[in-house]
């Protein structure tokens, strides 16, 4: 049993998600509610290094499976020394990306079949799920066009616009799938805008 609210952010690459996921920190903070802002991968000192070799854009060799079972242990660490705890503490969880991530990146990108993800998915988590996802679609062409005009990008950033087609209706299946779980906003839109989105989409949640 968990006493705090777990909200994940999800989406593809340039969404947006880690500074919307600062501005709802933000506006959670200003109503005395306890909250902690985490990431996967590298929301643990494990995690940090698994991120550095899955990011790192020399590892080209790194097969699929391998590239998922990583994302696995990175996740496993994050939820037993991190996310759990807070959770029980009382504290609002905000993680920038969660299983969602691997059923589109490694399912819908990869081509890996989603019921071995699933699988490997639950036993990291041990079953654990959030109390809503907040998943910030935006275009492919967009948010090649923000990630390219922000940084020279990484293992996944560089992968072909055909990937993160893929990717995004990957997101996209998902969010039908679970429609009360998933919150889709617009992530086009300007932050403000869509920071609004956020909040009344989790009205009920954060009640």
């Amino acid at each position: 049993m968990t006493a705090g609210k777990f909200i994940v952010f999800e989406g593809i690459d340039g969404s947006g998600k880690t500074t919307q996921m600062k501005l709802l920190a933000q506006a959670l903070e200003k109503r005395a509610m306890p909250v902690l802002c985490t990431r996967e991968p590298g929301g643990t000192d494990i995690g940090t290094r698994l991120r550095e070799l899955l990011l790192d854009p020399t590892c080209r060799d790194i097969t699929h499976r391998t590239e998922a079972f990583l994302y696995a242990a990175d996740r496993a660490q994050h939820v037993t020394e991190k996310i759990m705890p807070a959770l029980r503490r009382g504290d609002t969880v905000l993680c920038d990306r969660f299983i969602y991530s691997t059923l589109a990146y490694q399912g819908g990108g990869r081509g890996l079949d989603r019921e071995f993800l699933a699988r490997l998915n639950d036993l990291a988590t041990g079953g654990l799920e959030p109390d809503a996802v907040i998943l910030l679609d935006l275009s492919v062409e967009e948010s090649i066009s923000r990630v390219l005009g922000d940084r020279f990008p990484d293992r996944l950033e560089a992968e072909k616009s055909d990937f993160f087609g893929q990717v995004r209706r990957g997101y996209l299946e998902q969010a039908a799938q679970w429609p009360r779980l998933f919150k889709v906003i617009q992530a086009g839109a300007v932050v403000e805008e869509v920071h609004r989105s956020v909040l009344v989409s989790l009205q009920q949640v954060l009640a």
